[in-house]
């Protein structure tokens, strides 16, 4: 049985239970009161960016965020790219997180989005370089994976994925996401749950918020970091558990047609963690159900970001009481 969409969906939306509480530059400010002229929204959002951040509630009531300095570091990286001026420090951003997540006192799993956009009103369609941002940095709670032992259903898009000559897919931008959006559109209407995209040079590129890894005969196989795809923390993760557990990985160009020769697909990210694909363009994939080597990293993800594992403990900051 698959997922449904509206299923997958909600991994990564907000619930309708507003925080108390929002991060904003430099100080806690009451949910309700952190507004904005609407002059200042429109043009300033075509250069805004962003970082997707959970915290995990361990077993002993902790709550332990995932690889927290990389995704803020991963921020400023598109802030560069962008030529954005971030006027708070990694450190910074680091203690308004715990602020953050203190203040709406969660005692469960929670989703943390800082993100910064020119400041004041911008009336140029053109954002000039050098902007000084505002910084926000909001969360909610969510819930984790789907079961592992059902998967989704993909499509390839016949949108191409932003190229870095025109949109860098490496840049956490809230308007790459637009590409995505058309991709997944044309995916629930064709009987699909996501897209996969294809990029100018027509290899496999990603989904529209993951990456995306097939295995045949036993070798891992996921596109490079220049096929125009987001350098995933998530991913980033995956293959070094790969590699430390010995199994074979490659990282290359894909061609479609190797999608359909799979023997287990999945995508992966902070928003949807490891989601198996279980059929692509209406082919089952392997046997039409989530396979062990996914299902493998599945439970390895799981135990890791939980602080199950006692690999990697480096990459989990707990929040301060």
């Amino acid at each position: 049985m698959n997922v449904s969409a509206p299923e997958l969906a909600s991994l990564a939306s907000p619930t309708a239970d507003r925080p108390e509480w929002i991060w904003r530059n430099g100080t806690l400010s009451r949910w309700e009161q952190a507004q904005i002229h609407v002059n200042a929204v429109g043009h300033a959002s075509t250069a805004a960016i962003f970082e997707g951040i959970k915290a995990y509630r361990a077993d002993d009531g902790r709550l332990l965020l995932f690889r927290l300095d990389e995704h803020l570091r991963r921020l400023f990286d598109s802030a560069r790219i962008c030529r954005l001026d971030l006027p708070y420090s990694l450190a910074d951003l680091r203690t308004g997180v715990f602020d953050l997540l203190r203040g709406n006192g969660y005692d469960r799993d929670a989703y943390v989005r800082p993100w910064a956009f020119p400041a004041g009103l911008i009336r140029e369609q053109m954002v000039p370089a050098g902007s000084v941002c505002e910084v926000v940095i909001d969360s909610w709670p969510f819930r984790s994976r789907p079961d592992v032992t059902r998967g989704c259903r993909a499509g390839v898009s016949s949108w191409q994925r932003v190229s870095d000559a025109a949109m860098p897919p490496r840049v956490k931008a809230f308007s790459n996401y637009h590409n995505g959006r058309l991709a997944m559109m044309e995916a629930r209407e064709n009987g699909h749950d996501w897209p996969i995209l294809l990029n100018e040079r027509h290899k496999v590129s990603e989904g529209p918020g993951a990456c995306v890894a097939l295995v045949r005969h036993g070798t891992v196989t996921t596109p490079s970091l220049t096929s125009g795809v987001l350098e995933s923390i998530t991913r980033d993760t995956v293959l070094r558990l790969l590699d430390e557990s010995g199994e074979p990985v490659v990282e290359r160009e894909v061609d479609r047609s190797e999608l359909y020769l799979a023997d287990e697909l999945f995508f992966l990210g902070t928003a949807w963690e490891i989601l198996p694909i279980t059929s692509i363009d209406g082919l089952p994939v392997g046997q039409g159900r989530p396979g062990p080597v996914t299902r493998r990293l599945a439970d390895a993800y799981a135990r890791l970001v939980r602080g199950r594992s006692d690999r990697h403990t480096d990459w989990l900051t707990e929040v301060p009481r």
